[in-house]
């Protein structure tokens, strides 16, 4: 589990910078203010989502069950709610918006909450 968090969260870390300069450079002449704006909250998440799970696979073990469901948590709903997010705006930017990406957005964000929420669960069956 902790190689999977390493391994998961390196490569967020490494497509949030490539979609970051991607969206900097290259979408800034075809997005919208919105678009841009929309796009780069998907990046921002998914670096800190990276973040996350490389400094949780470092400091623990995630062997507990709370432990794997809450790095599953964080991987898909990263998944789910940057990538739906660049799904959404690449598509609307091209005039063929794909709708069916937006209720994929809120599920993958309540997933990430769900994540957070176990990591609290945690660090306080740890203080008890």
């Amino acid at each position: 589990m902790v190689l999977l968090a390493h391994f998961i969260g390196a490569l967020y870390g490494l497509l949030a910078v490539f979609f970051g300069a991607f969206g900097a450079h290259a979408l800034k002449k075809s997005f919208s203010e919105d678009q841009l704006k929309s796009f780069e909250t998907g990046v921002k998440y998914q670096m800190y989502h990276a973040l996350v799970l490389l400094i949780l696979g470092f400091n623990l073990n995630l062997t507990t069950t709370v432990e794997k469901y809450m790095i599953y948590c964080f991987i898909l709903g990263t998944f789910l709610f940057s990538f739906s997010i660049y799904g959404l705006t690449l598509s609307a930017s091209k005039g063929k918006k794909l709708k069916f990406l937006g209720p994929i957005t809120p599920i993958g964000g309540l997933l990430l909450v769900i994540g957070w929420s176990l990591l609290l669960y945690s660090f306080i069956q740890n203080i008890v």
